[in-house]
């Protein structure tokens, strides 16, 4: 009798260690990869998906029509060292200390590539860093690049044709031609590899365009817009039409090139046979003003400025039939979001949300407002630009901010798209502008924002700035 229920327990004890086993594996295998495209300076509207009648964007329409487009992407602090800073870190500006360019990131903060890493990926980043404030060219030693196994990067450069970039070997390599393409082979010969290993793995893509100089991208693309006509905003004065559409001929030429690749890189993955079980996002940091309201670059409230593309594409959970969500997603949700989907724990303490249930409808879609702040204003936007300290709210049907000497900016973004009406002090609107600053409060007091004059937060953090306000650097 001993011997039987010794038997029995054996077998029960060989068959309940194959199936943890089994469960393991399978958990393994459906981890899923990540392929996350970032461009810099991208603005939501210059897509065809999204209307634009001047960019041919074919390759972005036809991912928007097999993945989740999100129209209401709001980029936080649009400027690029503090979004990529939040995107990796999931902390907003004054948490982490980065609100201006050039700065340098904190080697022990618990970020993306680390996250990932504990659970067994294997980390890729290529491309332009921004994270580290030790000169643009400037060698970046292991222990700051914040936990990225495959590394081929460069802190800044604008310079977009055999351009440099700091290797595994840590040695100095320059990409062969227009550098954006040369990076998308490199991103397509790692996802090749890396899609027969058992490991899953995280890539993030971080292109240079259609960030200026305009005129640089390939002649092919360039002569795509050579004869066109371009059709302006209604918000570019008339003034500066002519110089506008010069710079988008150049901008959308950026935009184009960089299109292509999405469709090389998307190939490679079918290719490999892991397209099922990718999440492939492509989105940028911030956008580009190029001349709307008669301003410049980034860092504003504008909608050229502040909101950007976002389309995420995840066929085994979401399937590949296209649909557009008008969510209120912002740059603070982009991490605990990637590792919600990808079955790992979120670390507490992070300023965004796992937005996975929403996007699934099995939550509701509770956000009323997305923030947008600048901490400090430097660079292109500094004060002698008209660059001033701010924080502002994006709804689906409003943009309100606030400057350092009370109400700035209202817009009715449904009955004027193109924001040419600055609402605030018309009294027909002081109920919506009351319930708008009550919601803008909501979000500083979470953020512990105090809404103070952006010399108290550099010396918190002992920036080094110069006499405009901005970080020095050296290429």
């Amino acid at each position: 009798m001993k011997t039987i229920f010794y038997l029995l327990f054996l077998s029960l004890f060989i068959i309940s260690c194959h199936k943890k086993t089994e469960k393991t594996h399978n958990d393994e295998i459906k981890k899923p990869n990540i392929v996350f495209i970032l461009a810099d300076q991208w603005r939501a509207q210059s897509t065809g998906y999204a209307g634009n009648p001047n960019v041919k964007t074919p390759n972005l329409d036809k991912l928007a029509s097999e993945g989740i487009c999100f129209t209401n992407t709001v980029s936080t602090s649009p400027v690029c060292t503090p979004y990529r800073a939040m995107l990796l870190t999931g902390l907003y500006v004054l948490k982490n200390g980065m609100f201006m360019n050039d700065l340098s990131l904190n080697p022990k903060a618990n970020s993306f590539a680390k996250l990932f890493k504990e659970e067994g990926y294997h980390t890729a980043y290529i491309g332009k860093w921004h994270l580290d404030g030790h000169g643009r060219s400037a060698y970046i030693p292991k222990e700051r690049r914040q936990g990225f196994d495959y590394w081929k990067a460069l802190e800044c450069s604008h310079k977009y044709h055999n351009s440099s970039y700091w290797g595994n070997d840590d040695k100095l390599h320059q990409w062969e031609g227009y550098d954006a393409e040369a990076q998308t082979k490199d991103a397509i010969a790692y996802i090749e590899k890396q899609s027969k290993s058992k490991k899953p793995f995280s890539l993030i893509l971080a292109w240079g365009p259609p960030h200026a100089p305009y005129q640089t991208a390939p002649k092919e693309f360039q002569d795509v817009y050579k004869n066109v006509d371009i059709q302006l905003r209604p918000n570019v004065p008339e003034e500066l039409a002519e110089n506008t559409k010069t710079l988008l001929k150049g901008y959308y030429a950026h935009c184009s090139a960089l299109d292509s690749y999405i469709q090389q890189l998307q190939d490679a993955i079918k290719r490999s046979n892991i397209e099922n079980n990718t999440i492939f996002v492509f989105t940028s940091d911030h956008g580009d003003m190029i001349n709307s309201h008669g301003k410049k670059k980034k860092q504003q409230i504008y909608e050229e400025s502040a909101k950007v593309p976002f389309i995420l594409k995840y066929p085994a959970l979401f399937g590949k039939e296209g649909k557009k969500s008008d969510f209120l997603l912002n740059t603070l949700d982009i991490l605990p979001t990637m590792l919600g989907m990808s079955g790992i724990s979120i670390p507490k303490g992070l300023d965004g949300e796992n937005i996975t249930d929403i996007i699934l409808e099995k939550k509701e879609d509770h956000r009323k407002a997305s923030l947008v702040a600048c901490i400090q204003p430097f660079g292109q936007w500094k004060r002698k630009n008209g660059g001033k300290e701010f924080r502002g709210i994006i709804t689906k049907t409003h943009t309100y901010a606030k400057d350092l000497e009370g109400e700035w900016l209202l817009f009715d973004n449904v009955a004027d798209p193109y924001q040419l009406n600055n609402l605030i002090e018309n009294p027909t609107y002081n109920s919506i502008s009351k319930n708008l600053e009550k919601l803008l409060e909501e979000k500083l007091n979470r953020l512990d924002d105090a809404f103070l004059p952006g010399q108290t937060y550099i010396e918190k953090w002992g920036h080094t700035v110069d006499s405009t306000g901005t970080v020095p650097y050296q290429w």
